[in-house]
């Protein structure tokens, strides 16, 4: 009798840990993060040289895996990994900063990359000569029309980026102006050179150092 009492509580205890065991399910960490940010001043017109809009030369920098505005004084830190300045992008890599990051530009949508192509090469900032993201009209990830005086995403165009401590990043260009309306071809060029020099974008960020996008 009294083996038998032990085999069922044995049995009884079985049954109680694989209940626990297929209830306690493993916790998935993710490590994909997709956000979409606007409002990033690109050194905001503040007047006017020769005819020609100025800004006060500043860049604005921003983390991926923070998702968030860095302070300039961490520009020579590993603590951004892109930074703006009016259409000029620079990566945090090259000349530009001290981490390993690089960039290029990737033609076609932003869902179609899934994942970084295995034969991609990241350029580096050789600043002011050339940029991992070039900043010239329909070279790069904008196109200027001379006709309406603005500025606008190139369709098809995203942005591979690898970040200041070897993770992957895309990006596509929403905006360039601020609330993410570009004015329209008519207005003001005041209007125009008031409200240029704001980024809205989406991004793909993989903390997992993977070069997965899905």
């Amino acid at each position: 009798m009294r083996i038998s009492r032990i085999i069922g509580s044995a049995m009884l205890a079985l049954v109680v840990f694989q209940a626990c065991e297929k209830n306690d399910a493993p916790v998935v960490v993710a490590t994909l993060t997709e956000k979409t940010v606007s409002g990033i001043p690109a050194d905001t017109i503040v007047g006017l040289v020769n005819g020609q809009p100025v800004g006060a030369g500043k860049f604005t920098f921003f983390s991926f895996e923070t998702n968030a505005v860095v302070p300039s004084t961490d520009s020579n830190s590993v603590k951004w990994d892109v930074a703006v300045r009016g259409t000029t992008i620079i990566t945090n890599g090259g000349n530009s900063g001290p981490g390993v990051g690089g960039a290029f530009v990737y033609v076609g949508t932003f869902d179609d990359v899934k994942a970084v192509p295995k034969d991609s090469v990241f350029r580096q900032d050789n600043a002011p000569v050339t940029y991992a993201v070039p900043n010239s009209s329909n070279k790069g990830w904008y196109v200027y029309s001379p006709v309406s005086m603005l500025i606008t995403p190139v369709p098809g165009r995203v942005l591979v980026f690898k970040t200041a401590k070897g993770k992957y990043a895309k990006v596509e260009i929403l905006n360039y102006y601020k609330g993410g309306v570009t004015p329209s071809a008519t207005a003001s060029d005041a209007e125009k050179l008031k409200n240029q020099r704001y980024y809205s974008f989406r991004f793909a960020y993989q903390a997992d150092g993977t070069m997965n996008f899905k």
